[in-house]
């Protein structure tokens, strides 16, 4: 599907690691290129025709963003990431409405960019148990929530197992009691149709880089109120009006205050194309999850292979071959240029729910193929692999 919009794809690359980072189209790099050949004057700061266009085309990106998960513009904030989004909002927001009575409710399947934010708030942290399939389930959040939580902070869509939380239904409990959500989108753009309003989201964070579009650039919604008490924890050029030698500074309006700096003004104006593209594709989640339900069903005919998540929502898998280092077989594979991660990947607490610290991951898009599977399965059934992995 697409396959021709992505360069590298002529290469003979099988790009299997698109929970780490997506490939990129061509319209993406395009709009990229445009920008630094044709107006690559910096925003915000000068009076004149190729700056003025790259305010515009800035600015445009944000409403592309904005109507991408049905919210206003002014609450769309760039930032570097999810994991820049996250330290804004815990740091930001949180660091002064939490106390050591508080609670934050999360589990032990999150990115290391959630919970390491939350390790750094006055906050006791309890982890809501998965199921026997490694999921959240609504029941479990509701059973962990006591008169002290204050914070529910969740993946929409997990990096390590690929299931989909019940988001909805987790906050409207949340609301009815008092209690403020976090959610790490940043699985779930490219895959889920995310509507922040029908959900209710309190604050969330989700990267361009994984939904087709450039690195170095995420965004942070909130809820106005929730964002107007958001503090900066970077200052500089950008974000203020004034500032005298007393110390009087006037910050700007949302959502300048809380981007200082000179931002990814090319990553923004790519990001902007990368939503076009997804708007264009049609059934992506229902591709993935048919192409993973074969890669499961290819990879349990061979009785060395262990299969950790055989029941999921999203095109992620997780296994180990036995006898083999996860990261020897990802080295393995990549002499046949097969792309895929191995380790933890930035979920390290997950070994306490699954047992097993690091495993090799695939996760699938919607331009890879089931001849892409065939060809992996060929290359895991190689009766000398421990041989060549020695």
């Amino acid at each position: 599907m697409n396959r021709e919009d992505f360069n590298i794809l002529s290469s003979n690359i099988i790009y299997f690691d698109n929970a780490a980072t997506s490939l990129k189209p061509n319209s993406v790099i395009d709009a990229m290129n445009d920008y630094y050949n044709n107006y690559p004057a910096n925003i915000h700061r000068g009076d004149y025709d190729i700056s003025l266009k790259a305010s515009n085309k800035y600015e445009e990106a944000r409403e592309e963003v904005a109507k991408f998960i049905n919210a206003d513009k002014d609450n769309i904030v760039f930032t570097s990431g999810t994991t820049d989004s996250l330290n804004k909002i815990i740091f930001g927001y949180f660091n002064d409405h939490l106390t050591l009575e508080d609670e934050v409710l999360t589990t032990k399947a999150e990115h290391a960019s959630l919970i390491l934010p939350l390790f750094n708030t006055k906050a006791r942290i309890k982890y809501i148990p998965l199921d026997n399939n490694y999921h959240l389930t609504v029941d479990n959040v509701i059973k962990s929530i006591t008169p002290n939580t204050k914070v529910i902070a969740l993946a929409y869509v997990t990096n390590i197992v690929g299931d989909i939380r019940d988001i909805k239904a987790i906050i409207k409990y949340a609301h009815e009691h008092n209690i403020l959500v976090i959610v790490d989108a940043a699985q779930a753009v490219s895959h889920i149709k995310i509507d922040i309003k029908d959900l209710d989201i309190d604050f969330l964070a989700f990267s361009a880089h994984k939904m087709l579009g450039p690195t170095g650039v995420g965004v942070l919604y909130a809820k106005k109120e929730l964002l107007e008490d958001t503090l900066p924890i970077i200052y500089g050029g950008d974000m203020n009006a004034n500032f005298t030698s007393d110390r009087e500074v006037t910050y700007n309006s949302l959502p300048s205050r809380l981007e200082a700096g000179t931002p990814n003004i090319a990553g923004v104006i790519g990001f902007a194309e990368a939503i076009k593209y997804i708007n264009k594709l049609n059934n992506v989640l229902e591709y993935e999850k048919d192409l993973r339900d074969y890669l499961i069903s290819k990879l349990k005919t061979n009785p060395n292979i262990t299969i950790y998540n055989e029941v999921s929502d999203t095109g992620i898998v997780i296994f180990n071959y036995n006898n083999i280092f996860s990261q020897d077989l990802a080295v393995y594979l990549d002499k046949y240029n097969i792309c895929v991660r191995a380790g933890s990947h930035c979920t390290k607490l997950f070994v306490d729910e699954l047992g097993v610290k690091n495993t090799v991951r695939i996760s699938l898009s919607f331009y890879n193929t089931k001849e892409e599977i065939d060809k992996l399965i060929e290359v895991l059934n190689n009766p000398n692999i421990e041989k060549e992995i020695i």
